[in-house]
């Protein structure tokens, strides 16, 4: 049995500025990297940046999407990013409603 990152859905949250959060997601959906794209808007984040605390507001990306196009959204989001270094983080989908899960399957088959 392969590990669970080999297979399966995921979800990856990625943060951005406000004002791009809407054109990565159109961008990573229209190439049909992840079936789904949510956005929340104004996130504070706090974080450590070149030796100092930095404080944002940001929007929260949550996309849907399965193990096969992990890499090329990862490598999309890097390339069409604005930051330096783009929070790109993949976590497994254990179960849901597998009517959805299906639905994701169909969408980037």
């Amino acid at each position: 049995m392969e590990p669970s990152s080999k297979v399966g859905n995921k979800i990856i949250f990625v943060t951005a500025k406000i004002e791009e959060a809407e054109k990565i997601a159109e961008r990573i959906i229209k190439e049909k990297l992840a079936a789904c794209a949510n956005i929340i808007e104004k996130v504070k984040s706090i974080y450590w940046w070149k030796n100092k605390i930095e404080k944002d507001n940001e929007a929260l990306i949550i996309f849907k999407t399965n193990y096969r196009k992990i890499s090329i959204l990862i490598n999309k989001i890097k390339e069409i990013h604005s930051y330096e270094v783009p929070e790109v983080v993949v976590v497994d989908i254990e179960t849901g409603n597998n009517d959805y899960l299906k639905w994701i399957a169909e969408v980037l088959a």
